[in-house]
């Protein structure tokens, strides 16, 4: 029996024909035959939006989700797309990575069969690895283009395709997306030689990087390390958790042997690479004590001061360090930014190098410590939007220009110390930490002081950070709608007041306009297929930033106090009047209950 949807049936008769992996097929077989016809339109009808971060979905079948079938049709358009643009790729190849979910290794091995189908060579990593390797292999081995294998942080349900590193070791850019998306459309049918992947690693254009990346990536990291006899002395122990990711490993490799610790503790139940990451719901370091409790259990048990943290495929890190008799502190974002951008900093200067060509980024929606302290110290600063593109690509200009990167960062814990990778790279920083502490330790510092020195020297900046979660996407555009005329009573556009909180400035990325500009235009550029505002207020000193997920259904908001350097604050009286703004200006801006919201509480 058929869907009465002609377009559907096509569409459930061209799965069946193109698609030739048993368990998929079957998938769609038996929805047919249940006449699931709402279920197979959703896996049907829409496809997956290829954008900057590539595809992330969850895997199963269907064209709406990450299946062999999908990521062969992804590698077709990319193909072609790569075959138009950099006819050098035929040379100069096309480097391969993967995590350790499931299917992943599959997954990068069809794409590799498709690309040495067409005459490309491959550079495919014969075991798994983290995130940051495929960044910096890309430009090791100068080439034009690289993809990795990996949803990151999501749900063990998810798997993703990163096209994200052309040949400056960056991650993609709009409109390079929107034209992949197009060659993806244009190229749907499978190749006859897409699915052959047997002796695929025996093709004369498929080589393996692994060892050449690794040992030079870790001979890279090695400018990073100051304190080598100090590590070796250390009392300090440190505590590790992969979030049954693949970075224990290369982490493991880069402390001990690089930066020379006499000792590194491992989460056991957590730092061999597992699919079904048994013991979180989401391997989110950043979602603070929830991931990180047996961590700190484990740290506990072995006496450490310190525990580090990366997500499954090791570009993100997280850190918690021990105060008092049994208290654990665990960093935010911004306060992990703050002191390896102070530490950056402070090394970079030590060694006597100029200020005026040294360079230091980070994201508009982060912390604007890091801009106080370029300001103090004569560092150049760099705000951009969201995400490690931007921020990644700007420090490869510099680099290139013949200047000094020194440092970038995103508040969601993501980290750039130097440019050995543009990109986040959570094992360096992981390690530049661990650095950083020891350092701290022999003048009879925590980090959490040092911390608290830094904003006493810049200003102290106190941030709080959340999301909603949203039950129907279409509430967006209503909710961002509503609150660029909420501010026509008082004969504005845009909201001048909320509550006893008067606005100062409004800026609105989606559109194109900031109040605080003489010509109204922002300096930040415009997106028209996202959301994101931000508000300055008069008083309290406080900058909040609305805006949407590009990967999660989700509005983010982003909120900072920010005193001036040498003003000393009541920092709990601070933390009050920042959640009394919250509580007043996202009620009247989301109407969280109208709209159907779903608060996810900071920590």
């Amino acid at each position: 029996m058929q869907s009465p949807d002609e377009v559907l049936n096509e569409k459930v008769a061209e799965w069946l024909a193109w698609d030739k992996t048993k368990e998929t097929k079957e998938e769609i077989e038996c929805l047919k035959a249940r006449k699931d016809y709402d279920e197979l339109s959703k896996r049907l009808i829409n496809r997956m939006k290829f954008g900057t971060a590539g595809l992330r979905a969850p895997m199963g079948a269907g064209y709406s989700r990450m299946n062999d079938l999908t990521v062969i049709q992804t590698t077709q358009g990319f193909c072609k797309y790569m075959l138009c643009t950099s006819p050098d790729v035929l040379e100069r190849g096309v480097l391969i990575g993967y995590d350790g979910r499931h299917h992943s290794k599959r997954f990068a091995e069809l794409a590799a069969a498709v690309l040495v189908s067409q005459e490309i060579m491959v550079y495919l990593f014969s075991e798994m690895v983290p995130t940051p390797l495929v960044a910096y292999g890309t430009l090791l081995k100068n080439c034009e283009w690289g993809i990795m294998v990996t949803a990151s942080h999501n749900p063990k349900e998810d798997n993703g395709y990163k096209v994200v590193y052309a040949s400056n070791g960056a991650q993609i850019m709009s409109p390079t997306d929107s034209e992949i998306e197009k060659k993806i459309l244009q190229n749907l049918q499978p190749w006859p030689q897409s699915w052959k992947t047997c002796n695929l690693r025996d093709h004369h254009l498929v080589k393996d990087p692994l060892k050449e990346v690794k040992t030079l990536y870790m001979k890279a990291l090695g400018c990073l390390c100051t304190n080598r006899e100090l590590n070796k002395q250390t009392n300090l122990r440190f505590t590790y958790t992969g979030m049954h990711g693949v970075g224990f490993k290369f982490f493991k490799e880069a402390f001990i042997s690089v930066f020379e610790f006499k000792e590194l503790v491992p989460v056991k139940e957590q730092v061999e690479p597992n699919p079904d990451f048994p013991t979180v719901k989401f391997p989110n370091p950043e979602e603070g004590r929830n991931v990180l409790q047996l961590a700190i259990n484990t740290a506990i048990a072995s006496c450490s001061s310190v525990v580090i943290a990366n997500d499954p495929d090791a570009d993100r890190m997280a850190a918690a360090e021990k105060y008092g008799s049994d208290g654990w502190y665990i960093f935010s974002g911004n306060e992990i930014g703050a002191l390896l951008g102070w530490w950056m900093v402070k090394l970079y200067k030590d060694k006597g190098r100029t200020a005026q060509n040294a360079w230091c980024a980070s994201s508009a929606v982060s912390s604007r410590i890091l801009k106080s302290i370029c300001a103090k110290e004569g560092i150049n600063h760099k705000e951009t939007l969201t995400g490690f593109k931007y921020m990644g690509s700007f420090a490869s200009e510099i680099v290139r220009a013949k200047k000094s990167f020194i440092f970038a960062f995103e508040e969601a814990i993501g980290f750039m110390c130097g440019p050995t990778v543009f990109d986040k790279d959570g094992i360096s920083a992981g390690c530049v930490l661990a650095d950083m502490a020891v350092s701290l330790n022999k003048q009879g510092l925590t980090m959490r002081q040092q911390l608290n020195n830094i904003y006493e020297i810049y200003g102290y900046h106190f941030s709080i950070n959340s999301y909603y979660v949203i039950k129907d996407a279409c509430v967006i555009k209503k909710i961002f709608d509503r609150i660029r005329h909420l501010g026509e009573k008082d004969g504005c556009i845009y909201p001048t007041k909320v509550g006893c909180y008067s606005i100062k400035y409004v800026r609105d990325l989606h559109v194109g306009y900031d109040s605080e500009q003489p010509n109204k235009l922002p300096n930040l550029p415009v997106s028209a297929s996202s959301e994101m505002m931000t508000f300055t207020f008069e008083q309290p000193p406080v900058v909040m930033t609305l805006r949407t997920s590009g990967t999660e259904p989700k509005i983010k908001y982003y909120s900072e106090y920010i005193a001036p350097a040498g003003c000393r604050v009541d920092q709990s009286a601070v933390k009050s009047e920042l959640e009394n703004l919250l509580s007043v200006t996202l009620q009247e801006f989301l109407q969280p209950e109208v709209n159907g919201l779903i608060v996810k509480d900071y920590d």
